[in-house]
């Protein structure tokens, strides 16, 4: 795949990506299928969404992104690593490794903020 620049239609292969390769980890994919087996058509649009409101300040998001993951039980700190792992491969080899940067600077604040709701630090 070669690189592209960050666009709503670039978020969307990067959610697809990223979504796949989720689903079939051995570590993320029980946790995620746990809550979306069976409701991951009507999850993704609000995926491409939300990234599409956080990389390009456009869209119509709206959630509480902290209060749902909240309500997940068993996660532990290796859930963020390899999650923030996917997620950097993902967006590197979508947008390449330049345009990738404020992606992954993003995904990292998302993880940060999220481990100190569940672990009280990061």
């Amino acid at each position: 795949m070669s690189a592209v620049a960050i666009t709503p239609s670039s978020i969307i292969r990067l959610v697809d990506t990223f979504y796949g390769r989720v689903r079939t980890d051995s570590v993320l994919g029980p946790v995620f299928e746990a809550k979306l087996a069976g409701k991951w058509q009507e999850h993704m649009p609000r995926m491409y969404a939300f990234w599409t409101k956080v990389l390009l300040g456009t869209g119509e998001f709206e959630g509480n992104v902290f209060g749902k993951h909240m309500a997940l039980s068993g996660i532990d700190k290796e859930h963020f690593v390899r999650w923030l792992t996917l997620f950097k491969l993902t967006a590197i080899e979508v947008f390449g490794a330049e345009d990738a940067k404020e992606a992954i600077l993003v995904a990292e604040r998302i993880a940060s903020s999220l481990q100190l709701g569940f672990f009280g630090e990061i």
